[in-house]
Order: structure tokens, then sequence, then C-alpha cells
């Protein structure tokens, strides 16, 4: 990795450092072995993975309690984690093989005590949250209905790709009847980082 990017892990993941670099050792492994990340993403995690998903850490407000919903590798929900340790992660996953590979990060991390994880999919669950994360889950519409009824007085945070304008637009008749509102933000964990779009429906 460039010293650029080892400055910017420190510098985002303090005390945590170690053990986000061991997340990505697990998703370069396990991660491609059992399906969960591609074999040519194994060069791109930091970037592409990592620091995208770290930068909803600036958005999210002190002692939160977040749900990561359609968590497949735990991306967003274990970088958040490790970027704020204040937070309350529950990672929400159908897919009992990739709960199996949460539940192994999750014990070789030693985060048990704030990152929970749910078998089950967004409109099974019965609990609420303060935030609420995804990533590559659904479109933006689709993914609004399914989860508002879990961020209520909060918000969810959707990291989307070079579509989230489109995505926003298509959304609008969804998230106007829902009483909702959608901010199209631009999120960055370090300076070494890329941006990330991000869509806030609150």
């Amino acid at each position: 990795m460039a010293e650029a990017l080892e400055d910017a892990v420190d510098a985002v993941f303090k005390d945590n450092a170690e053990l986000i670099r061991s997340y990505v050792r697990l998703l370069a492994t396990a991660g491609v072995e059992q399906g969960l990340v591609g074999p040519a993403e194994a060069d791109r995690l930091w970037q592409r993975h990592i620091f995208n998903s770290a930068a909803l850490a600036g958005l999210i407000g002190q002692g939160a309690t977040v749900f990561d919903v359609g968590s497949g590798a735990g991306l967003p929900g274990l970088p958040l984690a490790l970027a704020r340790p204040d937070l309350e992660v529950v990672l929400v996953e159908p897919l009992l093989r990739r709960c199996r590979f949460l539940d192994q990060v999750v014990g070789e991390l030693g985060l048990g005590s704030r990152v929970r994880i749910v078998r089950a999919r967004a409109e099974e669950l019965r609990e609420t949250a303060d935030i609420v994360v995804a990533r590559a889950v659904a479109p933006l519409g689709r993914l609004v209905a399914v989860t508002a009824p879990l961020f209520t007085g909060g918000a969810l945070l959707a990291l989307k790709g070079a579509k989230a304008e489109a995505e926003v637009t298509a959304a609008a008749p969804e998230i106007k009847r829902l009483g909702l509102q959608a901010l199209l933000l631009w999120a960055q964990a370090h300076p070494a980082a890329e941006a990330a779009r991000v869509v806030k429906v609150s």
C-alpha cells in the first residue's frame, strides 16, 4: 500500500488501524474464497470498499445505533464500526454463508460487544435504529420503501455510484409518498481517499 494510504488508514481508524488491516486481509482471502468479494476486487479493497464505507462516519451522530442492511461481507458496517467505536452497529444479512463470514470476522476482530449480526431481510426487522446504511443493495426507491420503517425520525444513508442523481429522480415519487426528503451528498473519509456519493433520506 502506498505511504499516503497507510497514513490515511492510521488517521481514519486510529486505535483500530490494525483491526481494519486484519479485516482487509480476511476479505482478500476468506472473502474471495467464499465468493463474497470478486477476485479482481482484492487490489481495490481500500479505495473502493473500505474508505468508501468509512466516508459515512462523518455523517452520523455520536453514539448512534446503525443498521447495515444487506451487509454482505460487512460493508459498510464493519469499516464504520472500526472508524467510529462509539457506534452500535447491527449487520443485517439474510444469507447464511454471508452471516457465517460475518461471525468469523466479528469474532476474530473482537467486536462482539458492539457489533451484532442479524440474519434477516430488512423488511423482517421489528426494531428501529438512528441510522440505516446500505451499499449496493437495491435501487433507491425500493431501498427507501423497505427501510423507511427502520429509521423513523432518523435517516437512511445510501452509498451510490455514478447514477446516484438518476436514482434520486426515479425514487422521488416513493420518497414523497413516505413524507421523506432526499439529499445527494459527497463524503470523504480522508483527503487521500476517493470521495463517495451518498444519498441521505430523512
